[in-house]
């Protein structure tokens, strides 16, 4: 059977502030603006699939009469990464410090990943993911 999914089409967060979190995805991530409107925000990550670009949208919901606001206790999102060259992980790593962001690393041994991780200025956790064959090997 042929697996009908081709890529991730996009993520899409509930935001409290459409304006923090639209700076911080474009001035410390460094995504490009792909659209803003009065309550979404839109940003290319890369091409995807059929047309459809593979994005991170930001909504604010405060707007809709039945939104009851964000509860952590609700979601079920731990985290999502974006993939980096290695090349650019240290580089990152102080980038991110220079920023005043407490940066946390791990190394995923199974499958030779290095990994950087900050949280955004509503709570998510945010991931630089990047391949290291020397990770896991002794």
């Amino acid at each position: 059977m042929t697996r009908p999914i081709k890529a991730l089409g996009e993520i899409a967060l509930r935001v409290e502030n459409l304006d923090a979190m639209q700076a911080f995805y474009e001035d410390v991530v460094g995504l490009e603006l792909m659209q803003r409107f009065e309550h979404a925000t839109f940003f290319p990550i890369a091409e995807g699939y059929g047309g459809h670009k593979q994005i991170i949208a930001l909504f604010d919901r405060s707007g809709d009469p039945d939104y009851k606001g964000i509860r952590s206790a609700h979601t079920t999102v731990d985290h999502f990464a974006f993939a980096i060259d290695l090349a650019d992980y240290e580089t990152e790593k102080f980038r991110l410090e220079g920023l005043g962001l407490k940066v946390k690393t791990a190394e995923h041994s199974w499958v030779h990943w290095r990994s950087l991780y900050i949280d955004d200025p509503e709570g998510n956790m945010v991931e630089w993911v990047c391949y290291d064959d020397e990770v896991g090997e002794t």
